[in-house]
């Protein structure tokens, strides 16, 4: 499945099991990662995603990432050729279009990777590729990762917000966890993340919030899940965070 200038879009998809990791790696060539049903977290350079069905990863060429399936996942990725893809040099999560969706699914139907194809069958690859390309530059970019940290022990508090956002609301809460003080925590946040706990920790609540969203949870229910007194207090971040109102948002999913 190694994308050329000759073939530079090429597709794949595979069924993962949840719990299923993907160890660290790169690759000369950019690719789109998406979960055609359930939940992956991707892993790529300083920041994490929680990718719930029919929202796509944009990962540069040469970018180390892992996968991580949070819920049993249909995964379908493009490999997109270095010179043929566009020219974002971050990661970046991108709205998945109708025609987008459709080419991904076409793409993976009957094209088994072999360099024997039928010249219909390339001529095919080829064009759907074109047309895929063309919707990724048009796709809008989602506000919705979350920054880690180097430091080991700011790493473990984060890594432990990410699986169960909603077990303290406080700042202190987390930092007793960790056995240092909410000073200290803080402190770290600021070095390391250039921002504060706060902040940070809604990039993880929209992102639990829009997994729950795809399962196809009602606003009260979510807002409650992940800890808001009322539906209301959790547009209000909605709305903070990305500018949007929660029904805007969360339609896609």
């Amino acid at each position: 499945f190694v994308p050329t200038r000759e073939r530079p879009v090429r597709a794949k998809s595979r069924q993962l099991k949840q719990d299923t990791d993907i160890e660290p790696h790169s690759h000369a060539w950019a690719q789109v990662v998406v979960c055609a049903s359930g939940v992956a977290r991707i892993t790529a350079g300083h920041s994490t995603y929680l990718v719930p069905a029919w929202r796509a990863v944009w990962i540069p060429p040469q970018i180390e990432h892992l996968v991580t399936v949070v819920e049993a996942a249909e995964l379908r990725t493009l490999y997109v050729h270095q010179d043929a893809g566009p020219a974002w040099r971050g990661c970046r999560v991108l709205e998945v279009s109708a025609l987008l969706r459709e080419l991904m699914l076409q793409m993976d139907v009957g094209m088994d990777g072999s360099e024997s194809m039928q010249p219909a069958a390339l001529e095919r690859e080829r064009r759907l590729g074109e047309l895929a390309l063309d919707e990724l530059r048009r796709a809008a970019p989602v506000r919705l990762g979350v920054d880690l940290p180097q430091d080991k022990r700011l790493r473990t508090l984060c890594e432990a917000v990410l699986r169960d956002p909603s077990r303290h609301a406080t700042l202190e809460g987390w930092a007793r966890e960790t056995a240092a003080s909410p000073r200290t925590v803080a402190r770290l946040f600021r070095q390391q993340l250039d921002t504060s706990f706060g902040p940070w920790r809604q990039q993880v609540l929209l992102a639990h919030a829009l997994r729950l969203a795809a399962q196809g949870r009602p606003m009260r229910l979510i807002a409650a899940e992940l800890g808001y007194a009322s539906p209301s207090a959790f547009s209000a971040m909605v709305r903070r965070a990305v500018g949007q109102p929660p029904s805007r948002f969360f339609a896609t999913a």
